[in-house]
């Protein structure tokens, strides 16, 4: 099967597609489940539009930690459909989406055997609210339950418990490391292609959809407002549904239709990109899944390059203000040193930061860590009925887009025509077994190399055999390691970039690998100013409007970025 490319529609067109219209639904929100409901509704031939007020994925969707997972601590709250559900929506992923979905061995050491046996339980009946460690039992019983449910389900390979000296032989832990457990969950490289490529897969099969980035709805009722942030056009439509899939921002997206009240809670999940090779040789394939000092579960494994490391969970007022603060960077290489005793960090290997917000349901919990990790639905009703998609964990992203379309389409009178659990995403559609081999033979066809075919394979899934021909000519660019012009170039033109922010962070993985330094903003910079036709103010202005971005909320060094030349100094 050869994937085609999708033709680029210009944001004027888009635009004039959706001023006036009178689509049967509107999606909010262009995250993870803002375009997973989309692309349930479209592939079932309801006319959707969505809108997304920032770029695609710029919440939550693109700060997670990259895990695709069951959720095993879920088990101590008492979630087990949610569990259960996660499991299947990792196996579906990792069949649906193999170029961006991979088995994860996880190792996680334990300091005593039989400790946080009854946490399920005690929090259960409301007895116990604070994080409690976990033992090598509670962790064997969940470990357990993920092999008995996926049994039979073309799983991943059962649990493995080590020795107290087998775990220290391949990781340095702390002396009170008793043993480890071993299992495999499932990582994605690159949660944002995910989301482009659901849209790609609607604009494929011909639905009429539309979908805009930098487009916000600024008022709802029976005829919706909206704003495009890029040219400043505002346009209307009347849908007969809305669905909010605007995460953290529900209750502001809710207002705006005259509606009040509470539904969601933020908590902030920070990370660190850390240029770390004495960690990233240790680390090698492997993910260590550990308890922070004060119980909380840390990540840490390698990614693109760097080792990523997390994570927090903070209750947060303003979704619109959350960055990684200095106390939490702190706090995590603090439990880093817990884990690993002796294992230092500097300043200048903390390369790049960023920070998230869970969209969690408003909750009585005591802790953070209590408040349930599953989804739900909510209709609002007023001159156009919302429903509200509350909560959702990443790895749950179809099922969670599947009930909200299925309530849509009750609502509408529609019955579904067309499930997903077995759809392949972009380019997981005919992914080769061998991959070797079919990289071999794309690259025979093309005349680009094998290795340089497989970085498309991973990235792209099978539409790189289509992109290798495309990019033949190509040149691969200095200080983007990996990027051509003719990559970079196609991104622009097809995935609706429209700022620098887009394309650094979201449509390619140079932050995540390091790589935004002076030199490699300065091509990203010419490159879009060259697409995008601007002139030499227009790019400075982005260009240093970006720069200030990543050195206060991505943590970057303003020497390091060049934010200080030429006379810039960053407002901090």
């Amino acid at each position: 099967m050869t994937l085609s490319i999708v033709p680029p529609v210009s944001r004027a067109a888009r635009l004039d597609a959706l001023d006036g219209a009178a689509p049967r639904v509107l999606v909010i929100g262009g995250g993870i489940n803002g375009a997973s409901v989309y692309r349930e509704l479209a592939l079932n031939g309801v006319p959707v539009m969505l809108a997304e007020k920032s770029d695609f994925c710029a919440g939550a969707s693109s700060a997670l930690s990259r895990m695709v997972h069951g959720g095993l601590r879920y088990l101590e709250n008492g979630e087990f459909d949610l569990v259960r559900e996660a499991l299947d929506e990792r196996g579906r992923l990792l069949s649906n989406a193999p170029h961006l979905v991979a088995p994860l061995r996880t190792i996680v050491p334990i300091d005593s055997w039989v400790s946080g046996a009854l946490n399920a339980p005690l929090k259960f009946l409301g007895l116990s609210k604070a994080p409690s460690r976990r033992g090598a039992l509670p962790v064997k019983l969940g470990l357990s339950f993920y092999d008995l449910y996926t049994r039979g389900k073309g799983g991943l390979p059962a649990h493995e418990f080590w020795s107290s000296s087998k775990a220290k032989a391949r990781f340095p832990f702390r002396p009170e490391v008793r043993c480890a457990a071993t299992y495999f969950d499932g990582q994605v490289s690159h949660p944002e292609r995910v989301v482009t490529e659901l849209f790609e897969d609607v604009a494929r099969s011909g639905a009429e959809a539309v979908a805009l980035n930098h487009l916000e709805v600024t008022s709802i009722g029976e005829e919706v407002t909206l704003t495009d942030r890029i040219g400043g056009r505002e346009i209307t439509m009347r849908p007969e549904v809305v669905v909010n899939a605007t995460g953290a921002w529900i209750d502001r997206t809710n207002a705006r239709a005259g509606a009040q009240g509470d539904m969601v809670q933020g908590t902030k999940g920070a990370h660190l990109v850390l240029d770390h090779p004495e960690l990233r040789e240790m680390l090698g394939q492997d993910m260590v899944y550990y308890e922070n000092i004060d119980g909380r579960i840390c990540i840490m494994f390698c990614l693109h390059g760097m080792v990523l490391i997390g994570s927090t969970d903070i209750k947060v007022p303003d979704p619109d203000a959350v960055r990684c603060e200095a106390d939490e960077q702190a706090y995590i290489l603090e439990g880093l040193s817990w884990v690993f005793p002796g294992m230092t960090v500097t300043p200048e290997q903390v390369l790049h930061v960023f920070a998230g917000v869970r969209p969690l349901p408003v909750s009585g919990a005591g802790t953070t860590g209590q408040i349930p990790r599953g989804h739900f639905n909510r209709w609002t009703e007023g001159a156009v009925p919302v429903l509200s998609m509350i909560g959702g964990k990443w790895t749950t992203f179809r099922a969670f887009g599947e009930l909200a379309a299925d309530d849509v389409m009750t609502r509408l009178g529609l019955t579904r025509t067309t499930g997903t659990e077995a759809l392949p995403i972009g380019g997981g559609a005919g992914y080769p077994a061998d991959q070797s081999g079919w990289c071999a033979q794309v690259a025979e066809q093309s005349g680009l190399s094998p290795k340089r075919i497989a970085a498309l394979l991973e990235r792209y899934g099978t539409l790189a055999a289509t992109l290798a021909q495309a990019f033949a000519a190509e040149r691969m660019l200095p200080g983007l390691p990996g990027y051509s012009d003719a990559e970079i170039d196609y991104v622009i033109v097809h995935e609706q970039v429209e700022r620098l922010a887009d394309l650094a962070l979201r449509r390619t993985t140079l932050a995540l690998a390091g790589a935004l330094d002076a030199a490699a903003l300065e091509v990203l910079a010419d490159r879009l100013a060259k697409v995008k036709g601007w002139n030499p103010a227009q790019r400075e202005q982005e260009l240093y409007s970006f720069r200030v971005t990543l050195a206060q909320t991505h943590g970057a060094d303003p020497d390091r970025i060049g934010l200080h030349r030429k006379g810039e100094v960053a407002a901090q």
